[in-house]
């Protein structure tokens, strides 16, 4: 046991550093050392393994496979092509051996690493090499059998088909790539690993209900990984699957319309064909969904029709039923289909004379993408009539139909059809009750109402053009709801419950139109019905619920939603103070929030982002998003003595010191919005950042220094871009500090200097960090690496040379010279200035001085321990 522990720990060992997730535990390559080759060169390291585990009790053969696992994973550059197709055909023997001995396999243990080993044969081996193996014949009929049977006795070990139908997807995928004369058949065999799948599923569903046992379908993450590898898998023989289907469709669909039309017909059997309907609309929604991996012909496209016809016609009779009864679970299974139906059926990409539409032309009289699109909109209304209170239908039933809300041609067709024309003007009607502005009062239910307010809102955009009046048509529910606030926000004494409620859903609403709305046009629509008249109830509700999130997370993301200048949406005349109206509005949502929520103190751990750091991250985004919108002119303020912008920035401070470093980088929302907030103001406010105290300046320094080596590349590349204009703006201080200027600004710039010449050691150590990175790490922004690197070395030149030195010297002795000219090519032609054409030169020399040094180490017969020289 100890022996085959230190094999796998051996096997397992991450060679070069990448550790890989454990989800993607089946596409991993085993790096290990060439100075190993000659073990795996040797067949007997092999066969060893299998004779163990041919030899010794099933408490340790698990451990046996786990080693084979590895072994089988080794990479592929260790062999030549002919010693690998030996090793390969060693391997395949010893997989032979196993399956004709089955007897080991029936522990759950062994059979779930086995299934591992089968996926890897080809994870890590191309079709073309297995077919030549000798016994490719043989293994791979003992491997259907294997997987046929694994799939009939679906209740044992279901973790492990992942893996057995991981193989044959990959199988089937590589049918059209195969070059080689042997034959692979899987012709043969592949629909027989279709047929298992399909009918053991639906054999599963009686045995489910009767037995109350758990039922797979209620795991959708599983469901759906299948369901993907599935799709792939059924389009290989595509005219077998869709035999298959059509006859398992049609068996069951009928037995189902009779249970219906019998009086006397129990539940369960209901239940039952409703369940195996349920597999087959999610099977045939991913076989549809896999024409994207081959190259289909008219015939597929035809029994695509056929499939669908079918589903449709079952959809037409279980949505005349919903009145009095429904099965989520089928509804679900709808929803699957008609989102793969859509990705492959609709839009620009599809042949209009598709056989697909010919089919449903004759058999249900749709004779183009309009009258599929009428399909697709009569369901999502139905749904939203009569699935309303089911959060898992009506929030899919949403996404599809914001979906199909985003291309374009599609958008243009679906705006004429009568029923979207309906949904525009009854949007909170009757019909749509769930989204009734008055009837919630769980406010966690309302999420679905961004989605749907955006999918209205990019098809009413389409259709509004200049048409003020159609807007205020549209808006008139919102503007009630509004009012209703206003009013309740007036008296002394309301209801809070509701008029939260009814906050909470209305400005979702309103974050979900504001988003769709990215044309100028019918953005500045939006922006003149809600400044100035509705900008106090927003800051009214953050100053009462400020300790809610549930109310101020929608508040503040519809605000940072209104500020964001996408697609130059935001663009106000000359004459127009609406940028500096806007802003102003921005900074009185911030200072409120910001200062009512550090009045909490201290919060619990488990709580600290859900109670503060979110709502902090959401300000920090908004803050960035108006910064950086271009329509605001930032100088008028201090001019004029308009203390907006010095309130929203002295919130930002007072906010970001009340936050651990480790925070800022554990929770990835917050850094990212961080870090992009600075990157703005280092860029366009740097006179504020020097004007701040020393500890803060530190604080901000320290958290780049810390953000240059986080695993987030959008991070790491924001901070080289803050520490880049930082170093920028000394650099510059530096060359003026002759001329003496009594400004304020110019005693500010002086302050800065002064405390970073105070602390030289903060800017030593990033210059440590950023050089540490090239040379040692897989550097994967190395552009933005080198932008801050020069202006790093110019302000500490002497301690430059120290760590120049001190690389050099830590070489062996017969690398030194290289490593030293390494250096000096580096700085080669390097002027001491930050102008472009200098750091552009720079960036270049870089380049070469790191594919230099890494050759030159990669060479070296013993490492580089990077922390004791960068220490």
């Amino acid at each position: 046991m100890q022996l085959l522990k230190l094999s796998h720990n051996c096997l397992n060992f991450d060679f070069i550093g990448t550790s890989t997730d454990e989800s993607s535990d089946d596409l991993c390559t085993v790096q290990i050392p060439t100075s190993w080759r000659s073990a795996f060169l040797d067949s007997s390291t092999l066969q060893l393994f299998f004779d163990l585990y041919h030899s010794i009790p099933p408490s340790l053969s698990p451990l046996v496979l786990s080693c084979l696992v590895q072994i089988a994973s080794v990479r592929r550059s260790l062999f030549n092509n002919a010693e690998r197709a030996k090793f390969l055909s060693h391997l395949v023997d010893g997989v032979k051996r196993i399956l004709e001995n089955p007897q080991s396999l029936s522990d759950p243990n062994n059979y779930h690493e086995f299934c591992r080993l089968l996926a890897r044969l080809k994870s890590n081996y191309q079709l073309g090499e297995l077919v030549k193996v000798e016994n490719y014949p043989e293994v791979i009929r003992l491997i259907a059998n294997f997987t046929v049977t694994s799939l009939q006795h679906w209740e044992f070990a279901p973790n492990s088909v992942h893996y057995l139908l991981s193989l044959w997807q990959r199988l089937a995928a590589s049918v059209p790539y195969v070059k080689a004369t042997e034959p692979h058949l899987l012709e043969t065999y592949t629909p027989e690993v279709t047929k298992a799948y399909i009918t053991s599923r639906l054999e599963s569903v009686h045995i489910i209900l009767r037995d109350g046992l758990e039922d797979p379908l209620d795991d959708a993450g599983l469901v759906q990984q299948q369901l993907d590898q599935l799709s792939t898998i059924g389009r290989c023989e595509y005219e077998k699957t869709c035999a298959l289907l059509v006859q398992l469709f049609d068996q069951s669909a009928q037995s189902y319309q009779e249970l219906l039309q019998s009086s006397n017909a129990s539940a369960m059997d209901v239940a039952v064909q409703e369940g195996r309907l349920t597999w087959l609309v999610y099977i045939i929604g991913a076989v549809i969904g896999g024409r994207v991996s081959f190259a289909s012909t008219d015939e597929q496209d035809a029994m695509d029709g056929e499939l669908v016809c079918r589903v449709l016609q079952l959809m037409n009779l279980t949505d005349s039923r919903l009145a009095q009864a429904g099965n989520e679970k089928l509804e679900l299974a709808m929803l699957s289909f008609f989102e793969q139906f859509r990705k492959i059926y609709i839009g620009d990409q599809v042949q209009k004379s598709s056989k697909l539409y010919r089919r449903l032309s004759e058999v249900l009289g749709l004779n183009d993408e309009t009258m599929v699109l009428s399909v697709f909109i009569g369901k999502i209304i139905t749904n939203l009539k009569y699935w309303g209170r089911c959060e898992p239908i009506t929030s899919k039933t949403l996404q599809l139909l914001n979906d199909l809300s985003i291309g374009y041609p599609s958008v243009r067709k679906l705006v004429k059809l009568s029923a979207v024309q309906f949904m525009l003007n009854n949007h909170t009607s009757e019909h749509f009750s769930f989204l009734g502005i008055n009837n919630q009062s769980n406010l966690s239910d309302m999420r679905c109402r961004t989605t749907f307010y955006t999918a209205l809102g990019r098809l009413l955009m389409v259709d509004l053009g200049e048409d003020e009046d159609q807007f205020e048509q549209f808006m008139l529910p919102l503007t009630a709801a509004f009012e209703t606030v206003a009013q309740m926000f007036s008296t002394n004494t309301f209801n809070e419950q509701e008029a939260k409620s009814t906050l909470v859903g209305l400005v979702r609403d309103l974050r979900g139109i504001a988003f769709a709305f990215n044309a100028k046009t019918s953005f500045m629509m939006l922006f003149d019905w809600i400044y100035p008249a509705y900008m106090p109830i927003l800051q009214r509700a953050i100053g009462l619920w400020y300790h809610d999130p549930a109310c101020t997370t929608p508040v503040l993301k519809l605000m940072a939603e209104l500020v964001h200048n996408r697609s130059q949406r935001l663009q106000f005349d000359v004459s127009s103070p609406n940028g500096i109206l806007l802003f102003r509005e921005t900074s009185k949502i911030i200072t409120m929030y910001g200062n009512r929520i550090l009045t909490l103190g201290e919060v619990p751990k488990d709580q600290v982002y859900a109670l503060k750091l979110k709502g902090i991250s959401i300000c920090f985004s908004m803050l960035k998003a108006v910064l950086s919108g271009n329509y605001v002119n930032f100088g008028v303020f201090r001019l004029y003595g308009d203390d907006a912008l010095d309130n929203a920035l002295q919130t930002f401070i007072k906010l970001l010191l009340s936050i651990p470093h480790s925070d800022l980088l554990d929770y990835p929302k917050l850094s990212q919005s961080y870090y992009s907030l600075l990157e703005v103001l280092t860029q366009d406010h740097m006179n504020f950042i020097a004007s701040l105290e020393p500890h803060v300046i530190m604080y901000i320094l320290s958290s780049i220094s810390e953000g240059l080596a986080a695993l987030d590349t959008m991070v790491c590349t924001g901070c080289c871009s803050s520490l880049d204009h930082i170093v920028t703006y000394l650099f510059k201080q530096l060359s003026r500090s002759t001329k003496k200027r009594s400004t304020p600004m110019a005693q500010e710039s002086d302050r800065f200097l002064l405390i970073m010449q105070q602390h030289p050691e903060m800017i030593q150590q990033m210059l440590s960090t950023v050089l540490n990175i090239i040379i040692f790490e897989d550097c994967r922004n190395q552009w933005s690496m080198s932008r801050p690197l020069l202006g790093l070395i110019l302000l500490n030149e002497k301690y430059f040379a120290d760590l120049r030195n001190s690389i050099v010297n830590s070489q062996p002795p017969e690398k030194q010279q290289a490593m030293h000219l390494c250096f000096e090519n580096l700085m080669e032609s390097i002027e001491r200035n930050l102008l472009t054409k200098n750091r552009d030169r720079f960036t270049q020399n870089l380049s070469v001085f790191r594919r230099e040094v890494n050759d030159s180490m990669k060479n070296s017969t013993y490492g580089v321990n990077s922390n004791d020289m960068m220490s």
